[in-house]
């Protein structure tokens, strides 16, 4: 009889025995959901009694909010830069000596502005949360106009934005076009190396340089607008199209200065943006490279 009993038991249908008591979290859920900002979670679905008592999960997400200093940010380059990052949802500040831009757009409302010389910059409250820092001067004049601007001006800005504690500096540098040592050490050059050694020696895991050739794209000047897109676009298809058939000819003395590929001024832009976005993206960029990490973004 006592045998009899437990084969009864045994073979009882599963609706009829008792469940385990431990809560069980509903199949319909994915086993990865994460609950974010610190909120506490449960999962419930209907018919299914929520339990007060059962554990709470408490994730608090990993938000990262950037802030970018964009040095020269009212000029051709800077303000492209600008334009992008406020696209991107990227807070900008712009210091630059002409201070807010006349340019058509509502990003521009987006961006602080702020009228200043790098030279005598009041960096405790321009560098303030800033994430990354963005320098796109340069220019041409004399040669000790050439060294100060493309050289002392960017160097002032790198230590500056070191001794600050900013984990990222980007510079705008120079294609070097494969340019004969003579040419190389005009102070637009030189001035230039000089600024990309600053920033590699003080940002040697995060700092990023982009060499650029001509850049094309709508330039303001004294309030007209330049299409030079007209030109350079045409010019960067044909030069990228026929590249593998030039490029043994580019270890030529100068000839970089025919075969090198204009950039979009948005590529750059874009560039930067990505290498505000991502950490593991340092160290110095070429034409194509600066194109590849455009595309990453501009979607």
């Amino acid at each position: 009889m006592t045998s009899f009993r437990a084969f009864l038991a045994v073979t009882a249908p599963l609706s009829s025995l008792t469940t385990a008591s431990f809560p069980t979290r509903p199949n319909s859920l994915p086993q990865n959901r994460l609950c974010k900002f610190g909120v506490n979670c449960r999962y419930a679905e209907a018919g299914i009694k929520d339990d007060s008592r059962s554990p709470t999960i408490d994730v608090v997400a990993d938000v990262k909010s950037e802030k970018v200093v964009v040095l020269g940010g009212s000029g051709f380059v800077g303000s492209a830069i600008c334009k992008a990052a406020v696209s991107k949802g990227i807070e900008v500040i712009s210091l630059s000596r002409s201070g807010r831009p006349t340019y058509p757009g509502s990003w521009v409302n987006q961006v602080n502005w702020i009228s200043g010389d790098v030279f005598y910059a009041n960096w405790d409250e321009i560098l303030v949360g800033a994430t990354a820092v963005v320098s796109t001067l340069g220019g041409f004049g004399s040669e000790e106009q050439m060294k100060r601007i493309n050289g002392e001006a960017n160097v002032t800005a790198v230590n500056a934005t070191k001794d600050f504690g900013i984990p990222k500096f980007i510079l705008i540098s120079v294609h070097d076009y494969n340019l004969p040592s003579f040419l190389l050490s005009s102070g637009y050059f030189t001035g230039k190396r000089k600024a990309e050694s600053e920033v590699l020696s003080k940002y040697p895991n995060s700092g990023v340089v982009l060499r650029p050739g001509i850049i094309y794209g709508k330039r303001r000047v004294d309030g007209f607008e330049l299409p030079l897109d007209l030109v350079g676009e045409p010019l960067e298809r044909i030069l990228s199209a026929t590249e593998n058939f030039t490029k043994p000819l580019s270890s030529l003395p100068a000839f970089d200065l025919l075969l090198a590929p204009p950039v979009s001024v948005d590529d750059v832009a874009y560039a930067v943006i990505n290498a505000v976005k991502d950490d593991d993206f340092f160290g110095i960029f070429t034409i194509e490279q600066i194109k590849e990490a455009a595309a990453k973004v501009k979607a």
